[in-house]
């Protein structure tokens, strides 16, 4: 298994995120830093992290330019050596189990070129979600009905030989468009019905190029295009999709909102301060 990571300006979350990797109960056999340019001493970060590891076991690469997350992992994915290829991001982490859960699935069900599993929002600090065995599996039907994002990067395991890649040209949804590809071509996709990686922070509204929800829904139409153009969607359930995506933006906006209400209401009134 190979990982990759992509980094920018991650001097204080990398340490955390490569510890959750070096912790698998099944160890990965190599870890791929890409440093996206960040020109802010991350990149000297990601060498001291290398090496604080077994020689060899962390290799750090990095990008002349920034290009966004979808070249750091296309660089990472060129550079990696074993047949199955792990993402993670640089302010996430991952359950102890996640690897040797995912590996096993794929051990009994070699035919499975992408697995993900579900993921949650926590403190670093909470301790790690319940897991059980045998892992519970889903497969996913191609249909883009389904993509309501069953694939988390920071989830995904998937065959380094398939014939795509991230979209460079892209900044926001990069990851929903690969995945879209890979599964709407007939390659079969499947999901551990267990959390077993966590998000730091709200999936959405909270900063960041995911945080523009505004822009992360326009560019999540303009993939629907794309895959349309390819030939991967009909026009009706291109049709139906965009509904649902509408209505799940609405629900998001809401949501936003009202947590900003919220965190707004609680904090120290400015005319109550010192």
């Amino acid at each position: 298994m190979s990982v990759v990571v992509p980094c920018y300006r991650c001097v204080d979350t990398i340490g955390p995120a490569v510890a959750s990797i070096a912790g698998q109960r099944l160890p990965p056999a190599e870890v791929l830093l890409v440093d996206d340019c960040s020109c802010d001493g991350t990149l000297e970060r990601l060498h001291e992290i290398a090496r604080s590891y077994p020689d060899g076991w962390v290799r750090v690469l990095a990008l002349p330019r920034n290009g966004g997350p979808s070249g750091a992992r296309n660089l990472g994915w060129s550079h990696a050596r074993q047949p199955y290829i792990a993402f993670l991001d640089a302010d996430d982490t991952w359950h102890p189990e996640k690897l040797s859960i995912q590996m096993e699935v794929l051990e009994s069900d070699p035919s499975i070129a992408l697995l993900a599993h579900r993921m949650n929002v926590q403190p670093r600090s909470a301790p790690a979600p319940a897991v059980r065995h045998p892992p519970p599996v889903t497969v996913v039907r191609p249909s883009l009905l389904q993509m309501r994002s069953p694939f988390p990067t920071a989830s995904l395991v998937l065959r380094r030989d398939l014939p795509f890649r991230f979209d460079e040209s892209r900044r926001r949804a990069e990851d929903y468009l690969l995945w879209a590809q890979i599964l709407l071509n007939g390659y079969r996709c499947a999901r551990v019905e267990l959390v077993l990686a966590s998000w730091h922070k709200p999936a959405f509204g909270a900063g960041g190029l995911s945080g523009d929800l505004a822009a992360m829904h326009e560019a999540a139409t303009e993939v629907r295009r794309q895959l349309h153009a390819q030939g991967l969607v009909g026009g009706l359930q291109m049709r139906v999709v965009q509904v649902l995506s509408e209505l799940r933006y609405l629900r998001r906006r809401v949501i936003t909102y009202t947590r900003r209400f919220f965190q707004n209401t609680q904090s120290p009134r400015a005319d109550q301060a010192g």
